[in-house]
Order: C-alpha cells, then structure tokens, then sequence
C-alpha cells in the first residue's frame, strides 16, 4: 500500500501516468455524443457537489475540501490532462487531496465521465448530450 502511495504521489508531482495505469488506451467512441451524454449524467449526479454544475469548480463543498476542485471550463485543462490521465485521476483520486477514487464506476462509465470532462472545456458546461 505504502509504495503505491508514493507511485502516485510521484506520478502526479511529476505529470506522469500513475504506475498500475500506464497504457491504457483511449476506447473506440471516446467523445461521442452518446459518450458526453452518459458522461455529464455520472458528473451532475456524482461530481457537482464539489466541482459545481458549471464544472467551474464551484460546487457548494468547495470550502470544506483540502484544495480548489479542478476547473474543467478552464480551456488549458485538457491539454494539462489527456484522457488517460483523467480516467486514472477518477479512478484512483489523488492521495493527499479530497479527490477520492470512484471505484464505483466500471470502465465504460469512467471513459463516458472523461469524454464529458474533455467536451466541457471546449463547449461549456451544458454540452448537448
């Protein structure tokens, strides 16, 4: 458990993939309007609490976390995190934060929250679904 800790902790200081992660592909149908869709359900339903319904970071647990939520409409955001990245941060959280590993999302479900966390800095909050 310790050395897995400070993969992470090595990996996100660093920008890297975290270390049980690395490689994994992108899915076929990463982005569709499907995709963004399923995603923004996840978000609104699992995610606004802390980074807000805008995705701006402004979730009304904002002030209790140890750190700012992400800001997704932030345009900059995906390229500082490619959908690899993404899917490891939801899965894994981030050690030493108040961002909690989503265990509770399969696979599918975690690309579908990434495509709309990607979509959200390009079109905005309200991506059509």
């Amino acid at each position: 458990m310790k050395s897995r800790q400070i993969c992470w902790t090595v990996a996100m200081l660093l920008g890297l993939s975290a270390c049980e992660e690395q490689g994994r592909p992108v899915p076929e149908g990463f982005g569709t309007t499907g995709a963004r869709a399923r995603g923004r359900t996840l978000f609104l339903e699992h995610c606004a609490i802390c980074h807000g319904v805008g995705a701006n970071g402004h979730g009304q647990r904002r002030q209790s976390l140890s750190g700012p939520p992400a800001d997704f409409t932030d345009p900059s955001w995906p390229g500082r995190t490619p959908p690899e990245r993404a899917f490891e941060i939801v899965r894994g959280g981030v050690p030493g934060t108040s961002m909690p590993a989503w265990k509770i999302f399969d696979e599918a479900q975690t690309w579908d929250l990434v495509s709309y966390l990607h979509a959200v800095a390009s079109h905005g909050a309200e991506v059509a679904p």
